[in-house]
């Protein structure tokens, strides 16, 4: 009996970490700064300070850098996933041609408030987020639950978006996005048995390719070593997971009235938001194209970055 509740306590403590990267410093340790402050492009992703501004009652820490520009990109994370959890050089590549900024979630890392338990409460909040920082219009990089909280915004204030990147992921009511949790806790478990980060199953393909590009990428995320944000609390887990599986089982938006560019871009073997999705995804948008990696999963962006910033950058620079 005893065995048993030491394991339990060790799943409850590594879920407490899922997707978050350890905290180099405390939060005290933040260069706080406001939205004001002078923003350079000799920073990099693991340099830039975390900044705060005030919308929706919500404190929302982000970090902004790049090119300076009329219209900024706005990176949309994935599921459970704080500022450390963005990769390093997609956001770099990024910033070299356009202005990029990446935010918590509410309830996220450093971000106030409670983590809210839908995703369109999660469009609503980004939308605050994005006028509070002065913009009446931006481009869009998201990936994962990032995509499916991009398409609520669109219809909240769909002349918001510009032009949208959407990474690993599919359309409200898209097959298999309602199981994602119980997908999402098997691979936890697994994590847990194998001393690895569950991103290393969920984001990527098993064969020696995959485990190459999964080892990569998480070393990637941990290049920022001072001022790293927040730990992701226990509970934002189960919400945003309650969150994906009610989207998953909503009725599907009608997308053909949106006319944005729309790149969508995947693995041809993603587990956790299937591949047929995206094909789907991109036959709803009017204006779209699709890219299919193979050999890869769910974070097959990040497995081929490079191939993938050849394609964005000229995306959201044209």
């Amino acid at each position: 009996m005893k065995k048993y509740l030491i394991v339990f306590f060790m799943l409850i403590g590594y879920i407490s970490n899922l997707f978050s990267q350890a905290n180099i410093s405390q939060s005290n340790n933040y260069e706080i700064m406001t939205a004001s402050d002078s923003q350079s492009v000799n920073y990099t992703y693991a340099t830039v300070p975390t900044r705060f501004i005030e919308a929706n009652g919500i404190k929302f820490a982000y970090r902004s850098y790049g090119k300076e520009g009329d219209i900024p990109v706005i990176y949309f994370n994935h599921l459970t996933a704080n500022l450390d959890n963005c990769d390093p050089r997609i956001m770099d590549a990024i910033a070299t041609e356009r202005h990029i900024i990446s935010f918590d979630y509410r309830g996220v890392g450093a971000t106030t408030g409670e983590q809210g338990t839908s995703i369109a409460n999660m469009a609503k909040d980004a939308i605050g987020f994005i006028h509070a920082l002065g913009y009446r219009q931006v481009d869009i990089v998201a990936f994962s639950m990032g995509g499916f909280i991009t398409q609520e915004l669109l219809l909240q204030e769909p002349a918001l978006a510009r032009k949208i990147i959407l990474a690993g992921t599919g359309p409200r009511g898209g097959k298999g996005i309602s199981d994602v949790a119980g997908l999402t806790y098997k691979d936890i478990l697994k994590g847990l048995l194998t001393f690895r980060d569950p991103k290393f199953y969920l984001f990527f393909t098993q064969n020696k390719i995959g485990k190459e590009a999964a080892r990569d990428f998480l070393k990637r995320l941990k290049e920022r070593t001072e001022k790293r944000d927040e730990k992701v609390k226990l509970s934002v887990l189960s919400k945003q997971l309650k969150a994906i599986k009610m989207w998953g089982n909503d009725k599907p938006a009608d997308l053909s009235v949106f006319k944005h560019p729309v790149l969508v871009v995947n693995g041809d073997n993603d587990r956790m938001v299937p591949t047929p999705n995206s094909y789907d995804l991109a036959n709803r948008f009017p204006n779209s194209e699709i890219v299919i990696y193979p050999n890869s999963g769910h974070g097959g962006i990040f497995q081929y970055q490079e191939e993938f910033l050849k394609k964005a950058i000229p995306f959201l620079t044209k």
